[in-house]
């Protein structure tokens, strides 16, 4: 697929995009920095002014394309990862408006354009917890696509308003559009680096419910998106399978949740960020995860 990919030099981004080049994938990242990696095309671009989304999105993504002498292809599909990445790096007000009038930009475009496969990141902070003033908790767990959305901050509420904006595309065009609430992402250095601190002191993970996705296995949901089609709009959970610290489900319930309802059984290591609708929709299955790349001693 000819995959027009927002953000693609962020954290995330930056792994994803090789993964989705191994698939075979043509990829042009939209970024105010471009990829520096072999088989990118890159177009400096700011999402936030509409006329330069719709002006990237009917361009050519490099000099091989003029050759064929049949004006520019069009792009089969949309990854939108660009945005402010949390709090604290601008104004909240800034944020918010970068978010919220960028992922408009990207998808008006798209719709319009006729681009029927949209996919966007969301965010875990969405639920509300993640960057709430003081401790909140789940309402239950383990916590899925359905437990409430009630953010505090300027990002989770950007997110918040983004998964409308997606949806109210949707229903105006009956495009796929898929929104990815995107756990804590882990690069594969971050093992070694971060894993033992978590090992040691379990409370660092208690505003991401203990989760994270790594990287590449990120990747492997949004190709799953891309090959999946006519589900309309959805929401995914993108976790690993597995906490991010060393003890068992039911020593954190027993540390952290024992006041929280729990709506099912769970296994051992069970994520309380639940990814199981991403594993029966979209076929994910994790590839890489914290314990085979470090030991829990």
């Amino acid at each position: 697929m000819r995959v027009f990919f927002t953000g693609g030099s962020g954290k995330a981004g930056k792994h994803v995009i090789p993964y989705l080049l191994e698939q075979g994938h043509q990829i042009v990242n939209i970024d105010l920095n471009p990829l520096d990696y072999p088989g990118v095309d890159n177009l400096i671009a700011d999402i936030t002014d509409s006329g330069q989304m719709f002006g990237a999105m009917t361009s050519y993504a490099n000099f091989s394309e003029l050759e064929p002498g049949t004006g520019v292809p069009g792009f089969d599909a949309v990854v939108h990862f660009a945005a402010v990445p949390r709090i604290l790096i601008n104004p909240d007000n800034e944020t918010y408006r970068i978010n919220v009038m960028g992922t408009y930009n990207v998808i008006e475009a798209a719709i319009k354009l006729g681009i029927r496969k949209i996919i966007f990141a969301s965010s875990e902070t969405t639920y509300g917890i993640c960057f709430a003033d003081g401790e909140r908790k789940p309402d239950y767990i383990p916590l899925d696509e359905e437990h409430p959305v009630i953010p505090e901050d300027s990002y989770a509420m950007s997110k918040v308003a983004n998964e409308v904006t997606a949806r109210s595309f949707q229903r105006r065009s009956g495009a796929d559009i898929y929104g990815l609430r995107i756990n804590n992402v882990i690069e594969s250095h971050e093992y070694e680096q971060d894993f033992p601190a978590y090992i040691a002191n379990p409370d660092m993970r208690r505003r991401n419910f203990f989760a994270y996705i790594d990287a590449r296995d990120l990747g492997q949901i949004v190709d799953k998106c891309l090959q999946t089609n006519g589900l309309g709009y959805q929401i995914f959970n993108a976790s690993n399978d597995d906490h991010s610290v060393a003890l068992t489900t039911q020593e954190i319930i027993d540390r952290y949740y024992q006041d929280v309802p729990q709506n099912r059984s769970m296994g051992t290591h069970e994520t309380f960020y639940s990814n199981e609708k991403a594993r029966n929709l979209l076929g994910f299955k994790q590839q890489h995860y914290w314990r085979k790349y470090l030991s829990e001693k």
